[in-house]
């Protein structure tokens, strides 16, 4: 693959994935997918005493509804318990499709929660940030990730060229989803515009929005 397009899509991901923050909480949610790194992370936190708590949330996406015939959160609960997390630990929402699902639908699910780390795949770390800081106001969020080295350590299951169009379509959806409601605003910096441009002009168009 060209070594400009790799330069470039490095920058999103250590962008995408800088805003890491691990505090202690009154419950951990997971944003499931199809990298099942991002529940092992997640046990680590529990095992580590972040927090009692542990939300899986995800039915299925882009990705696994083509390689699971069940909701993401069962397949993530399955790989908690193998990391010897107990079951009265864990709570399942199987219904989100989406990380403004995956963040009302737990809402709903932790009337009482002051504080909330969110964890998901590296890439989609800022915009799970943003979107949790637009539909639940009301605790104080983290967000955490596992540490995954682009391009080398990326999921099999997307390819470097999945997650660079990922990263590509999430950098337009931190710019126009806050004017629809679903995202706090952010500022991105002149640097990761110039990248995600570059990115576009090079084919990587497949998870933009529909116009």
């Amino acid at each position: 693959m060209d070594s400009e397009v790799i330069n470039k899509s490095k920058q999103l991901w250590h962008y995408l994935s800088s805003f890491k923050q691990i505090e202690q909480s009154d419950a951990i949610v997971v944003c499931c997918s199809y990298d099942l790194r991002v529940c092992d992370h997640a046990c680590e936190l529990i095992k580590s005493g972040a927090s009692d708590t542990l939300v899986l949330s995800g039915n299925t996406g882009n990705w696994t509804k083509y390689i699971w015939s069940r909701p993401e959160a069962e397949i993530f609960k399955e790989r908690a318990l193998r990391n010897g997390l107990n079951e009265e630990r864990i709570i399942l929402e199987s219904q989100a499709t989406n990380f403004g699902e995956n963040i009302s639908l737990s809402k709903e699910l932790l009337p009482t929660a002051k504080s909330v780390t969110f964890v998901s795949k590296p890439n989609a770390l800022l915009r799970v940030k943003l979107t949790a800081e637009r539909q639940w106001p009301e605790v104080q969020s983290f967000v955490s990730c596992p540490n995954v080295v682009f391009p080398n350590e990326v999921s099999n299951v997307v390819g470097i060229l999945g997650v660079i169009n990922e990263m590509v379509g999430d950098i337009e959806r931190i710019q126009k989803y806050p004017d629809l409601g679903f995202q706090a605003p952010h500022e991105l910096p002149n640097s990761i515009l110039e990248a995600w441009s570059y990115l576009i002009d090079q084919g990587f168009t497949e998870h933009l929005m529909k116009p």
